[in-house]
């Protein structure tokens, strides 16, 4: 089983594509800045990443990672990594569980991996350019991602669908005026809320993303939230109130890196196991 788990994390790793489309790339800089978002309901890990195959505890890049949980951002240089990944609180001398060795991570990229359920409930990975052009003044940007094991959904702002048909694993974004949006996430052509309504803050100069997660089926569909500052484009004033999110959308086109790919692989494995 080991082996077979260990194939679906080089799989991934070699099938992601390395293609970083759009305006997504950092500013001058050789670093790479990564998020991991956990998104697999029931699964806690420890990662650990080393330009060595031995690894030891203080090389643990994230430790009790439970879902839910959207990590700070990790400035790693481009490289070539090895990375393992075991069940929480397992000794890191012992064989992984997943393992991905000749990892490389092109540098300049800010990157989102989302390790989370597709439509059908089997654990994957998506990774998101995230776009980092500078929002007009008083201005900032939401972004929703569908990374829930649910079909499509309608997102709702007040009670109407503003963002429709949106599919795992893809997302759509809007540059809004800074405010409150009152948000909730629906089932495509309807307007019961599976998720929320929930209050969302878009700050100025700001990119807010909310993920969708978990899986309709458990009904213990969630919202995640992660925040990208530094957008201004120049001082301003940050004017208050509520947002209204306009009609027209434009999805971030979606890159890829190999980084962490062993998390969603884990997953799998876990799932596995726990079936066998």
């Amino acid at each position: 089983m080991r082996r077979a788990l260990a194939l679906t994390a080089a799989t991934a790793v070699a099938t992601l594509p390395l293609a970083l489309a759009g305006p997504a790339t950092a500013a001058e800089s050789d670093d790479a800045s990564v998020v991991v978002v956990h998104a697999v309901p029931d699964l806690t890990v420890d990662v650990y990443g080393s330009a060595d195959e031995e690894y030891t505890a203080d090389e643990a890049l994230l430790t009790d990672f439970e879902p839910g949980t959207v990590t700070d951002p990790v400035s790693l240089p481009g490289g070539t990594y090895n990375l393992a990944v075991f069940p929480a609180g397992d000794d890191p001398s012992g064989d992984p569980a997943i393992e991905a060795t000749g990892v490389e991570v092109p540098g300049g990229a800010n990157i989102s991996v989302a390790a989370h359920l597709d439509e059908g409930g089997t654990p994957t990975l998506t990774p998101f350019v995230n776009d980092v052009e500078p929002t007009a003044a008083g201005e900032g940007r939401l972004v929703v991602r569908h990374t829930a094991a649910a079909p499509a959904v309608d997102v709702l702002a007040g009670g109407d669908p503003v963002f429709t048909g949106l599919t795992n694993p893809n997302e759509e974004q809007a540059d809004l005026p800074a405010g409150t949006v009152s948000a909730a996430v629906a089932l495509e052509g309807t307007t019961d809320p599976v998720i929320g309504p929930a209050d969302v803050d878009v700050a100025e100069g700001a990119a807010t993303i909310v993920y969708a997660w978990g899986s309709a089926e458990d009904e213990n569909l969630a919202l995640a939230v992660q925040t990208i500052d530094g957008l201004h484009s120049s001082p301003s004033g940050v004017p208050s109130g509520t947002a209204a999110l306009p009609a027209d959308t434009t999805p971030v086109l979606l890159g890829g890196i190999a980084l962490l790919a062993a998390v969603a692989a884990l997953g799998m494995g876990a799932r596995a196991r726990s079936r066998a």
